[in-house]
């Protein structure tokens, strides 16, 4: 099976990271949410003619994490959380592009504290177009919820008011752009 997405050229993308994004949100007290995003990222999509047999491959450097909030930061790099001294990265490395219903799905395993799980993004493509420079660049926006505890990630304090510190469910949200290489 093959689809046609408007503006599509097959290729090898490259992230752009002055211009993408991998945040995350999570509860805080049961009653708002922490927001965070990694300013350190790299990735790659090879795009074959056909879409859905696509390939992406992702990283994310874990001392990089800003949360707004340098304490915070440096907590969430210990051992207590992403243990970035022996875990750097964070990686994503796609098995499957899927489409269903007009919607998109890319599968994959990703790898957050030496723990990999299969996780499905949502996606939302933003579009194709070339910038004023003669690049030409394709968008999207992926979003998934994982269980933080199912990579490590169990570190937690109880409330007085019940409830604990740290929600179990993060959201990822992706904000990607990236240029076709050009040979």
């Amino acid at each position: 099976m093959s689809i046609d997405i408007p503006g599509y050229r097959p290729g090898t993308y490259v992230l752009d990271p002055s211009h993408s994004e991998v945040g995350f949100s999570v509860r805080h007290m049961m009653i708002s949410k922490v927001k965070g995003h990694f300013q350190v990222i790299e990735g790659t999509i090879e795009a074959p003619e056909n879409p859905l047999e696509a390939k992406v491959t992702a990283k994310a450097d874990v001392a990089s994490i800003n949360t707004k909030d340098e304490a915070r930061d440096q907590h969430l790099r210990s051992a207590d959380f992403f243990d970035a001294e022996n875990h750097p990265t964070i990686t994503f490395v796609s098995t499957g592009v899927r489409a269903q219903d007009g919607d998109f799905f890319v599968d994959g395993d990703l790898t957050i504290r030496g723990v990999t799980k299969p996780v499905t993004f949502t996606i939302e493509f933003g579009g194709f177009g070339s910038d004023p420079w003669g690049n030409y660049k394709a968008g999207a926006t992926g979003t998934a919820v994982i269980d933080r505890e199912d990579f490590g990630l169990t570190w937690n304090a109880a409330l007085e008011t019940g409830g604990v510190l740290v929600g179990k469910d993060v959201t990822i949200t992706l904000d990607l752009q990236g240029a076709l290489k050009q040979d």
